[in-house]
């Protein structure tokens, strides 16, 4: 059960994401078509929802940092391997499994760099209030300007988006080493035979055919 949750971690989260963000966005268009509405406008316009837009903005930097992990996992981030295909199978896989070390490196420490951050911009309050402790001068943070939450819960996507990240790299680097296989996409145009792009007659630019 664990093994099938953090295989798909990031498409039940970006699915759930997405939905919610499409949920929020028909509210706040039709509250707005309604608030032109004889009658109904009266009550339409009583409503406040002008946190919805803040609240988007925040769930769709939420799935720009689960996505980019998504595309680790499965290999749909756009890479240059112009070198790896210059040099042998030997020397290439080592070139490979650095790429991946120093992609787990660099996203760990954005990870580290963004939970310090978070931690500094109100969390740590949060924290200590919730078990107890003496906050003495530990500042609150700040809010957002409409949803009025505190800032930190926003920011946490960088550093959970991060580590995750840091960890997926490192999942590929362990099975690259296991197996040789890096994860690369799939990609299928419906409609399009192969076969018949490799035979077809091309015209170039100057006209002259081959």
């Amino acid at each position: 059960m664990f093994n099938k949750i953090l295989n798909h971690l990031e498409e039940w989260l970006i699915t759930f994401l997405i939905g919610a963000a499409t949920l929020v966005i028909f509210m706040a268009v039709l509250h707005r078509f309604l608030s032109g509405v004889p009658v109904i406008q009266d009550y339409a316009v009583r409503m406040d929802v002008s946190w919805a837009q803040e609240l988007c903005i925040y769930m769709f930097v939420w799935m720009a940092k689960f996505g980019a992990a998504y595309g680790v996992r499965n290999g749909t981030h756009v890479g240059v391997d112009v070198l790896v295909r210059k040099l042998s199978a030997d020397k290439a896989k080592w070139l490979v499994l650095f790429g991946l070390l120093a992609g787990a490196v660099f996203t760990g420490t954005v990870g580290t760099l963004g939970a310090r951050f978070v931690w500094e911009n109100g969390f740590h309050y949060a924290y200590f209030h919730f078990m107890g402790w003496d906050v003495a001068d530990v500042p609150e943070g700040p809010t957002s300007p409409d949803l009025e939450i505190p800032t930190w819960i926003a920011y946490s996507c960088v550093p959970l988006g991060s580590y995750l990240m840091c960890f997926r790299f490192l999942q590929v680097a362990w099975i690259f080493l296991k197996t040789g296989e890096v994860p690369h996409a799939q990609h299928h145009v419906a409609g399009v035979d192969d076969a018949a792009i490799e035979d077809a007659d091309f015209e170039p630019a100057g006209g002259d055919r081959k």
